[in-house]
């Protein structure tokens, strides 16, 4: 599954959720989910249990993992990691960050997506590239899935939200894919930023993971305080519409 896209050294744990699935939230994590409708309580402390126990294998006794304002987990001191769940599946990956400075997964459900969707996440390019590729997968939703990875990745190592047409995506044979980011607010001596990740489609999932390693990308991103706030109003804009349109798709195969 999933661990086979990433290094042996970044713990992952993953579960086969099913509607009966039902683990209780720390107190830290409740403000995350009050309110919030069954289906989406049960998928956040299904996955919050995943992420305790791959936290688990590097050593860590079991924490609560609340969310920041942005949503994302906030991880214990020392640690990237990341959180994926879809219709029957959930995983978390986590790391050292001695070792690695990000860490990005996704799973989706291996269907084609909504109509309309595949023109709110890619760029020409890219939908030129789809339009000639081979109709075995259904690259619109991995294409989704990678650019969820890189979001996942991104903004925790950069504080700075990419929209889904500032990552343009190249899909490789051999399992992996590359990503530039043209409008990064990052400094890229002249050049592009390009993240590099991995994918794998069995068993009904579509799963994607990207990892950035070593100390030279903390040097890279030694950059002011200023806030990075371009981009981020309309990405989130963007972001919200699409898992809108995804999620209300989703509904009646849940319920399946």
């Amino acid at each position: 599954m999933i661990e086979t896209l990433l290094p042996s050294n970044i713990a992952v744990q993953t579960s086969r959720a099913g509607t009966d699935n039902r683990v209780e939230v720390m107190a830290e994590e409740e403000s995350a989910v009050a309110g919030a409708v069954d289906s989406r309580r049960r998928e956040f402390s299904v996955g919050r249990a995943c992420a305790r126990s791959a936290l688990s294998k590097l050593g860590f006794p079991p924490c609560a993992i609340p969310s920041r304002p942005d949503r994302a987990p906030l991880w214990p001191a020392g640690i990237v990691g990341s959180i994926t769940h879809c219709a029957g599946f959930c995983a978390a990956a986590v790391a050292l960050q001695q070792d690695y400075v990000a860490l990005g997964i996704d799973a989706e459900v291996d269907e084609e997506l909504p109509s309309g969707v595949l023109e709110l996440i890619s760029v020409d390019e890219e939908r030129k590239w789809l339009a000639n590729a081979p109709r075995r997968l259904n690259w619109g939703r991995l294409l989704f899935s990678a650019k969820e990875s890189i979001f996942k990745a991104w903004f925790p190592l950069t504080r700075e939200w990419l929209g889904f047409e500032d990552a343009v995506v190249t899909f490789i044979p051999d399992g992996t894919f590359v990503a530039r980011l043209p409008n990064t607010l990052m400094p890229t001596h002249n050049c592009a930023w390009e993240l590099r990740g991995r994918f794998s489609i069995a068993n009904g999932l579509i799963l994607t993971a990207v990892f950035i390693a070593g100390q030279g990308w903390r040097r890279s991103l030694a950059f002011s305080g200023q806030r990075r706030s371009r981009l981020m109003e309309h990405s989130m804009v963007s972001r919200d519409k699409v898992m809108d349109l995804l999620n209300e798709w989703r509904s009646p195969i849940s319920a399946r």
